[in-house]
């Protein structure tokens, strides 16, 4: 980009929230740790398979229906209900990133107005950012419940510039998922990727407009 954007609409899940220890609410139930990805991996391949049908549902109630399906014949130190219960309510004990408070009041301190779009609950974004002492910096809270269909759908990136009411061009989605800044790009927003890991941008994505390793050096770029 080659100015600053108006408007910065944030990823949630593993770009503020680090989930690295839900793999820990699966051990809690008896599970085995690994589950935790494949679980998290199956939860959006189905989130995103609903959404290409032209259907939607609930993060929270794709999230609990995949992991009974992942936990089936698994040895559980207590019951799957239960089990599912203790991994979902994981989302509500989750911390930010370190690098998060700090690169969030950087972003905020150039004038740009701060906003959440996330294909989970806005509830989880509200005590997250709360919890980092960030909320204040925020000027919405968003959930694709509200918009009718998953990111990276079109309408996801839609219903957040209507909500902020600002035009594709001047907005910039940030997210650690290639696919997430890919559908915004073809949604005609800006793009930045977060590479804290290091890893390879896959080629057979839009390139994102900025690469940081954190939101602290991604408002080192826009000023």
């Amino acid at each position: 980009m080659s100015r600053a954007p108006a408007v910065v609409v944030f990823d949630v899940n593993e770009t503020l929230s680090d989930m690295s220890p839900m793999a820990g609410r699966f051990e809690d139930v008896g599970a085995p740790t690994h589950l935790a990805a494949a679980w998290f991996a199956g939860l959006l391949r189905d989130g995103f398979a609903l959404t290409v049908a032209g259907s939607s549902q609930p993060f929270a109630h794709i999230g609990a229906e995949a992991l009974r399906v992942s936990l089936q014949g698994v040895p559980l130190t207590e019951s799957l209900d239960d089990a599912v219960t203790h991994i979902m309510d994981g989302f509500q004990q989750l911390d930010v990133h370190p690098d998060v408070p700090a690169g969030v009041r950087a972003l905020a301190d150039l004038g740009i107005q701060l906003v959440t779009l996330s294909n989970g609950s806005a509830s989880v974004a509200e005590r997250l950012l709360e919890q980092a002492g960030v909320r204040d910096r925020f000027a919405h809270l968003l959930s694709v419940e509200s918009a009718g269909t998953w990111k990276p759908a079109r309408g996801a990136y839609a219903y957040a510039l209507e909500r902020c009411k600002v035009d594709p061009m001047d907005a910039l989605l940030v997210a650690v998922h290639p696919w997430d800044t890919d559908g915004a790009s073809r949604a005609g927003l800006g793009s930045a990727w977060i590479n804290r890991g290091g890893g390879t941008y896959p080629g057979h994505f839009t390139p994102p407009d900025l690469e940081a390793r954190s939101l602290v050096e991604l408002a080192d770029q826009l000023r």
